[in-house]
């Protein structure tokens, strides 16, 4: 004979419902919290200073980091200003490296012989063009006659005394 508390087989055993306590449910009423209007609703000083302090914790937060994304704005924008001046500077030195080797091209004198023959029509001098002049051997250089008297800076008070003496 099987033994009322034990039971031969693996899986659990099942319970019988309790009749009784399915009748309380079905008879009791279930309770509706009424919320209170929050007029009603009191809050003491505590309460009211920590909420204060959350929401200019919050405010303060938001204004910090309004403003490093305004700044971070900022520094993008002359970050990039300071890039168009670098392609810009690029641009123009290389420019000026291109001129400079022109420059340079158009002193050489190879080119400005071509130059003078194709545009202007000029013609290497020949021995038939040059002509010798002859200068006498006489000195031009005239030397002073007359005397040079160096006079030395007076202060201004030298030449007050001079004008009262009558120097």
């Amino acid at each position: 004979m099987p033994r009322a508390g034990y039971q031969f087989e693996t899986s659990p055993r099942k319970l019988e419902p309790d009749v009784r306590k399915r009748k309380q449910k079905k008879n009791t009423k279930i309770k509706v919290v009424k919320e209170l209007p929050k007029k009603d609703v009191v809050m003491s000083k505590e309460q009211k200073k920590t909420r204060k302090n959350a929401t200019i914790c919050v405010i303060g937060i938001f204004i910090i980091l309004l403003t490093i994304s305004y700044r971070n704005s900022q520094i993008n924008e002359k970050f990039n200003e300071v890039q168009n001046l670098k392609r810009e500077l690029s641009t123009v030195e290389k420019e000026n490296e291109q001129l400079k080797v022109g420059i340079e091209n158009s002193l050489n004198l190879n080119n400005i012989e071509k130059i003078a023959k194709e545009k202007l029509g000029m013609q290497k001098l020949t021995t038939n063009q040059t002509i010798y002049i002859t200068l006498p051997k006489k000195d031009y250089v005239e030397s002073a006659s007359e005397e040079v008297i160096m006079e030395k800076d007076k202060s201004w008070f030298e030449e007050i005394l001079d004008k009262v003496l009558g120097k």
